[in-house]
């Protein structure tokens, strides 16, 4: 599947442009063009389909157009932010703060009372909404507090005073409630998320609308204007862009959003500086690295494990393979990136880096190689370090994991169920007793910019 990201011009309400996707069959270098949701992979949770040079009904234009109106928010960010009284209540059915006005509309409803919706309560949207669960498109996964102390402490330690939050919102809060009880210098933050449910609880200057995937304001030019002042760096306050997108997301059309904020910055700086890239943090799992290297060249991978309160699995303090594999991707010198001893990372003087205590140097590659936790093994065949569950396989000439179907090159591993070398698992026709999607059978699986 291919993306061409230089093609948008369909708006969806509750994403914004559409993505210009090709289908590609094996073998075949040109593909059909077609348009889709950027923000949802599930056609349950968006059926927006179009063929690039399909011819749109009058009937289906007029049914799209409705489809649109029913996905509109139910409020403007300040119509709610602004109106809202001290007495507020919360309905947990509707997700909504209520106007007095509103509670009788909400009756039959579960509602916080107006007693219990406290300021501190207000101060922690994150822990008053329940998080989104599609993994096809929205699925939220919320830092931990640990997760979240170290990454505001280690940007209070490089000077930065400006954090522009994109899909992080329990950092944004953490700044907010550190600037109230005073703690530490005052840091200003602005929140990037596709949730509008966050409009409620922050203001026009601190919450804009967008959608990562495709560079989307929903605010139009006034949530722009409000980016473009917070990216200008005055009286020292330096800008550091922090990331979490969801997993399931294309790396390319993310990288191009950042790069898209990254350019903004630059032309608002110095002409020393004009060329520089903004300060950033992503957060992924390791086994994007060359997903997000080949877009960022400049980044380091680092060890540190980031873990998140309502995920099953990724979690700190589990071991081998069961560890969490997200990582934080960064331009930010990793020497000046100190990780915490007390968890078990260490300085490597070689590498320059703080990395994990499992990850030991390898005096031949000259590298801390491990990228999932584990102590890895060099291989004097493959010249290079590998995971410590895979052998040396000397019909493939490389190593693998035992069991693995021999005589392939790597690239041309081919389908794990039949064997062929002519397509991959997800698209063989024995999957799920020998029934698969003509939509997914025989696609490929690229992505152009």
């Amino acid at each position: 599947m291919r993306v061409i990201l230089e093609s948008i011009i369909i708006l969806l309400p509750h994403a914004g442009p559409t993505l210009l996707f090709e289908k590609v069959c094996v073998g075949e270098k040109k593909g059909r063009r077609f348009y889709a949701c950027s923000a949802c992979r599930d056609r349950k949770e968006c059926a927006f389909f179009q063929w690039e040079n399909e011819k749109v009904s009058e009937a289906r234009l007029m049914a799209r157009e409705e489809e649109n109106r029913s996905k509109m928010p139910p409020f403007t960010h300040q119509e709610r932010f602004l109106a809202l009284p001290l007495g507020r209540r919360f309905c947990q059915d509707c997700q909504l703060l209520l106007l007095p006005g509103e509670w009788e509309t909400h009756a039959t409803h579960k509602m916080s009372q107006a007693d219990d919706l406290t300021e501190a309560r207000l101060s922690r949207p994150s822990l008053l909404l329940k998080p989104l669960e599609n993994k096809k498109s929205n699925a939220q996964y919320l830092f931990a507090d640990r997760s979240c102390h170290f990454l505001l402490d280690t940007i209070a330690q490089q000077g930065y005073r400006k954090v522009l939050c994109v899909g992080t919102p329990r950092l944004h809060e953490l700044i907010k409630l550190r600037n109230q009880e005073g703690k530490g210098e005052p840091m200003k933050t602005l929140l990037l998320d596709i949730d509008f449910r966050y409009a409620q609880f922050n203001g026009t200057e601190e919450f804009c609308h967008y959608n990562m995937f495709n560079h989307h304001f929903f605010g139009g030019e006034a949530a722009t204007k409000v980016l473009l002042s917070f990216l200008i760096e005055k009286d020292g306050e330096k800008v550091i862009m922090v990331t979490d997108p969801p997993f399931g997301g294309l790396t390319k059309p993310l990288a191009w959003s950042f790069s898209q904020i990254s350019e903004t910055w630059s032309k608002l700086q110095t002409l020393e500086a004009s060329d520089a890239e903004v300060p950033m943090v992503w957060i992924f799992p390791y086994f994007f690295e060359p997903r997000i290297l080949e877009c960022f060249p400049s980044f380091t991978m680092l060890d540190y494990q980031l873990d998140y309160d309502n995920h099953p699995l990724y979690k700190h303090g589990k071991t081998g393979r069961k560890q969490s594999p997200v990582r934080l991707f960064t331009n930010l010198n990793p020497q000046d990136v100190v990780l915490p001893k007390e968890e078990g990372y260490r300085f490597c003087k070689v590498c320059a880096r703080y990395v994990w205590s499992e990850n030991r140097h390898c005096s031949k590659c000259n590298v801390c190689p491990s990228k999932d936790g584990r102590q890895w093994k060099h291989c004097s065949e493959c010249q290079k370090c590998v995971k410590p569950s895979w052998r040396h396989c000397q019909s493939c000439g490389r190593c693998a994991l035992p069991g693995h179907p021999c005589g392939n090159s790597p690239g041309l591993e081919g389908c794990f169920i039949c064997g062929s070398l002519k397509h991959k698992r997800r698209n063989c026709r024995n999957k799920e007793n020998g029934r698969v999607s003509k939509r997914d059978s025989g696609l490929g699986s690229s992505l152009l910019l």
